[in-house]
């Protein structure tokens, strides 16, 4: 019966490909944390495995010397993703808001990125790739949306413009 599923979610292009599953045996190690230091804030995040075998981005916003941000950024050799067309995010944030982005090629200096808001709850987070838009520094660019057929890396930053604490707990993220 799986079998029969599986290759009908494959017909009809429902297929999923998961991009990174949380668990108490991932491995975390090409997951980096960037935080605004590297422009002399003094924002602190962490990305660690909890208990529970999820993921959790967490720390303090600072805009103490001119900083504002943190982020997790997971990079990967290409990946084809053509006939995708949606990333889907489980996860439990705490309210806020948090940027998702995506790098089609690495050599880029921009991303293309969306804002998602949490609810405190576990959700279901689904993303159209044609909706990101391309962003720098804050900016949004004067090119077209997310149109590739491939992506080097996704990344979670939180910049509310305002000093806050934070966390992220992700479980799954997958692209349909």
């Amino acid at each position: 019966m799986n079998y029969i599923l599986s290759v009908l979610l494959l017909v009809f292009g429902m297929s999923s490909t998961m991009l990174f599953d949380f668990n108490s045996s991932s491995s975390m190690k090409n997951w980096k944390v960037v935080n605004d230091g590297v422009m002399g804030g003094l924002s602190k995040g962490s990305f660690v495995l909890n208990a529970e075998g999820h993921a959790e981005f967490k720390g303090r916003v600072s805009l103490d010397n001119n900083g504002g941000f943190t982020s997790i950024r997971y990079d990967f050799d290409k990946m084809n993703i053509d006939k995708k067309t949606m990333i889907k995010i489980r996860l439990k944030g705490d309210g806020k808001d948090y940027q998702f982005r995506i790098r089609a090629n690495s050599r880029d200096y921009y991303s293309y990125i969306t804002t998602f808001s949490t609810s405190g709850k576990w959700q279901d987070i689904e993303i159209k790739l044609a909706d990101l838009y391309p962003s720098y520094r804050g900016r949004k660019l004067d090119l077209p949306n997310f149109s590739s057929s491939y992506m080097e890396g996704i990344t979670f930053l939180i910049a509310n413009k305002k000093a806050e604490d934070f966390k992220l707990v992700l479980d799954e993220i997958s692209l349909n």
